[in-house]
């Protein structure tokens, strides 16, 4: 089935509140993509952000941003009043995001709309608790202990508590009990507000791909409530971190810091936390885009406190076990992987073993020697495409940086005279092309330049923060992506799209 779809961050959408959410620019983005013509919104990991503000590095997999909860949606209920939120300043480029202001403003408006909920009569915020207890305690409790010693890693708190001794766990449970309240109400808010939103998109015959990081962050609810889960000591601290080797992009690697997972633990256990988490992801999203998937063949572990990736190892990773459990346990699940980087012939036997689609970047595609796996004439049905993704530049912004004799060949491949024609002409191209599924940014079909670019990797301040204008969504061009849509025959038929409770 041939379809197509949108990659546009929540954070991204236009909002009076200084960051994107689940307000109602959301819905109005739904409608946007159902008029268009398209079946898929993609979206980038919905996580807690911390340092960084990157969401690959949130403070737990299985949490939501606070940043996202629809302040509408409080004052609709009369938690909060209009006065009270566009009073707030949130900052005033329309632009940007200013997550320093949003850390700032964003947590006491919430905290007023907990302290007016009556939470203890509340039969739907404690079934929630309830249902989610598994998790949702051990990241309620980090995020209040952690903001009670003044917001440092839980590697630098006391060891007391650093080592979860119960006796430590009773007094911070008992002191910061109110605290820890307040997190679970958040989650139950973000739930409430992303499912609403999720069901809607659904009815409109839109399905959500959802992002998953390969690893957690190692400041997170989850390294310090599951250490058995990963490579560390005695003291839980990790002898060996997450990255990627030198190579033409970085001469030293990248070095992620990420902790590494002990898989013989996690197949001894069968591999329950990744079906856990797995589960959730899936009870949240439509379809799954697993991030750098050739972790789950070889993965870099990098020696702890080094400070470049130089230095790392290849070691091997679970391989298709976890995923031959995962298809027992959670049945057929839709999966993209993202294969991109440097493929070995062990990572291309585990992806087509899985029969996942892998990935196509265009932006990968045009080097002058004509010989990349990425050019359109080499693709297999059972693929996604892109023109590119949150860590490539527009399209726009990737052609001003192209050499000389690579843009000489993306015109003749393309057969374009015009450097200007060359955005639109990729996302025909993509379109156009024999894989079953098309994804395009946002910023492509707004033919922005790199001043939206999302991120730029191995780089810290600056990314994440691209928003769209309130208003680009036009008439216009709604019906142009439509036309696109139907001239490549990428329109899902209402009966074959997927009905999600």
């Amino acid at each position: 089935m041939r379809r197509s779809g949108v990659l546009m961050p929540v954070s991204s959408l236009p909002s009076r509140f200084g960051i994107g959410g689940f307000s109602k620019e959301a819905y109005d983005f739904v409608d946007f993509l159902a008029a268009s013509g398209q079946s898929l919104w993609q979206i980038l990991p919905l996580g807690p952000t911390g340092y960084g503000d990157s969401p690959y590095q949130s403070f737990s997999t299985f949490a939501g941003s606070p940043y996202y909860i629809s302040l509408d949606a409080l004052i609709e209920e009369g938690l909060l009043t209009e006065e009270e939120c566009s009073s707030v300043d949130f900052g005033n480029d329309t632009k940007r995001v200013d997550y320093e202001k949003i850390y700032h403003t964003r947590f006491d408006l919430l905290r007023k709309a907990f302290e007016r909920a009556n939470t203890g009569d509340d039969a739907d915020y404690n079934a929630f608790v309830a249902e989610n207890q598994q998790w949702l305690k051990d990241y309620a409790m980090y995020m209040a202990v952690k903001d009670s010693l003044g917001g440092v890693s839980w590697i630098e708190w006391s060891e007391d508590i650093r080592l979860r001794k119960p006796k430590a766990m009773k007094k911070y449970e008992k002191e910061l009990a109110d605290d820890i309240a307040f997190y679970s109400y958040q989650q139950y808010l973000f739930s409430k507000h992303w499912m609403a939103l999720k069901e809607y998109a659904n009815k409109k015959g839109i399905q959500i791909v959802g992002d998953i990081p390969i690893y957690v962050a190692f400041d997170s609810a989850d390294t310090w409530a599951n250490p058995e889960l990963f490579q560390l000591d005695k003291k839980n601290v990790p002898t060996a971190v997450a990255g990627c080797p030198p190579d033409a992009f970085s001469a030293t690697g990248q070095l992620w810091g990420n902790p590494l997972y002990k898989w013989d633990y996690h197949e001894e256990t069968g591999f329950a936390w990744w079906m856990r988490r797995l589960a959730h992801c899936f009870s949240i999203y439509d379809i799954v885009r697993i991030d750098h998937f050739r972790g789950f063949d070889e993965y870099w572990a990098v020696p702890y406190g080094d400070e470049t990736a130089e230095n790392g190892e290849w070691k091997p990773g679970p391989g298709y076990k976890l995923f031959e459990v995962m298809k027992k346990t959670l049945g057929n699940c839709a999966v993209i992987a993202e294969d991109l980087g440097f493929l070995t012939p062990s990572v291309l036997k585990l992806v087509k073993k899985t029969g996942y689609p892998g990935m196509k970047i265009l932006q990968f595609a045009f080097d002058a020697s004509g010989e990349s796996d990425y050019l359109p004439h080499n693709y297999t049905n059972n693929c996604v495409v892109y023109t590119g993704t949150h860590d490539n530049d527009t399209v726009n912004g990737w052609i001003t940086t192209m050499s000389r004799k690579d843009l000489a060949f993306t015109k003749k491949y393309l057969n374009v005279k015009r450097t200007t024609e060359l955005c639109e002409t990729l996302i025909r191209t993509a379109l156009g092309s024999v894989a079953d599924t098309a994804i395009i940014p946002m910023q492509d079909y707004l033919g922005l330049g790199g001043e939206a670019r999302i991120n730029t990797p191995s780089t810290l301040g600056g990314n994440w923060e691209w928003r769209m204008e309130r208003g680009a969504c036009t008439e216009a061009l709604s019906k142009h992506m439509l036309e696109l849509t139907q001239i490549y025959g990428r329109i899902v038929p209402k009966s074959s799209r997927k009905k999600t409770k």
